[in-house]
């Protein structure tokens, strides 16, 4: 029996026991299909994560007071002042940075008539807007004229704004920013982020945050929570790194030997960081559908020594009429091979109707992308194969050394 012939009688035997074959491939189509679909569905997720801080400045760099980041957020402050970043901003200390950008956020109240929201403030100059991307819809941005005169002005988040006012007009408006009047100058544009409140803030000038609403001073000077930097190309990062070091430590003596008072990372560094807990995460949602698949191979492998004992009497007339014992094991491991391959088929048109049906959902501001990973694909298809063949090993091995004369005798 030549090979096209092993495969078309395996084809019949399977379609004649067609609900056999449909439960013994379950496991399989359950495993390809969680795999690809959830590697893809891990991967858009990835690229939206990436495209959200990218646009964020590639060559964006964050400096913060260690004691912020233990304390977390809430206007708590540390070592980090604006004279600081106002020596950051110093281009003949620091020839590598491009622009610097000190802010501070606190969640509060902000109150227009009778909605009462609790959002995001956040204390910021006008570099904020080159440091990170951040277009006006509506109104204008904060000045440096508001600044230094530490004006009531705000501007709202594109979510702060339709909670407020909904589809009304916010500009001239007054709202009450923790207990303070504001006057609204301005909306910016949906930034569609993954994070529920990328669109959920109040901005007003740093220095009538600092004034007005936390009231903080300290021995060195106007406090802040984080200073945003941008370098002057992206070639120049580790360069701008060194030169905010050697600036900071100086500013706030510290000795040789001792730790920093302050954390800077730039933002590459949080994409390497986010690529690798995304691809933890992909390790593990893949070794769910490898149980899957592990499990579809015991199924196969259970269903090929049924078919062993059921067609005993049929290998015994087949050794009798001359088939060799390679035949008996090539039958056997085609027919699981199949098995394993129609299983994997079938999940990978689930798992592609499936990635076509979620990607473009909208979930909030959040759109979501699921592109088919064809690498994914072929890979976990050719561990359905693989499955198919190790788990019809041994029901072949076992059909190949029957003996024909007791195969015949077994009814």
């Amino acid at each position: 029996m030549n090979l096209w012939e092993s495969i078309v009688t395996s084809w019949q035997t399977l379609y004649t026991n067609k609900l056999r074959s449909a439960l013994t491939i379950l496991g399989i189509v359950i495993g390809v299909s969680a795999v690809v679909f959830l590697v893809s569905f891990g991967r858009g997720h990835e690229a939206n994560v990436t495209a959200i801080f990218e646009s964020m400045g590639a060559n964006a760099i964050y400096i913060t007071s260690a004691t912020s980041m233990t304390a977390g957020l809430g206007g708590a402050t540390g070592s980090l002042t604006i004279e600081d970043a106002e020596a950051l901003a110093n281009s003949n200390r620091a020839p590598s940075i491009d622009v610097v950008a000190p802010m501070i956020e606190k969640m509060g109240k902000v109150i227009y008539g009778n909605e009462n929201r609790t959002v995001d403030i956040i204390g910021v100059t006008p570099e904020i807007a080159q440091a990170i991307s951040y277009p006006v819809a509506e109104g204008e941005f904060i000045s440096e004229d508001d600044v230094r005169r530490r004006t009531d002005v705000a501007l709202l988040g594109s979510k702060t704004a339709s909670d407020l006012f909904g589809t009304a007009n916010p500009l001239g408006e007054i709202i009450r920013v923790s207990g303070r009047k504001f006057e609204i100058i301005g909306v910016l544009e949906e930034k569609g982020a993954m994070f529920g409140a990328a669109d959920d803030f109040v901005m007003i000038p740093l220095t009538t945050m600092q004034s007005r609403i936390l009231g903080q001073t300290t021995a060195r000077g106007r406090p802040v929570q984080t200073i945003g930097v941008t370098a002057v190309s992206t070639d120049q990062i580790d360069a701008a790194r060194e030169q905010i070091s050697s600036i900071l430590r100086q500013r706030h003596h510290i000795r040789e030997g001792e730790d920093d008072d302050f954390v800077v990372i730039d933002m590459q560094e949080i994409i390497n960081r986010m690529h690798e807990v995304l691809g933890i995460f992909q390790v593990f949602i893949g070794s769910v559908g490898a149980i899957s698949l592990l499990v579809g191979g015991i199924g196969i492998m259970n269903i090929m020594l049924v078919s062993v004992t059921e067609r005993t009497r049929e290998i015994g007339i087949r050794k009798a009429v001359g088939a060799k014992r390679q035949d008996i094991l090539r039958q056997f491991l085609i027919e699981a091979a199949m098995l394993s391959l129609s299983g994997g088929v079938i999940g990978l048109t689930i798992a592609l109707i499936g990635t076509v049906l979620v990607t473009g959902v909208e979930l909030g501001a959040y759109s979501v992308k699921a592109p088919l990973s064809i690498d994914i694909a072929i890979i976990a298809l050719s561990v359905a194969i693989f499955v198919g063949l190790a788990s019809g090993i041994y029901p072949a091995y076992r059909a190949a050394r029957l003996d024909p004369i007791e195969s015949l005798r077994h009814e």
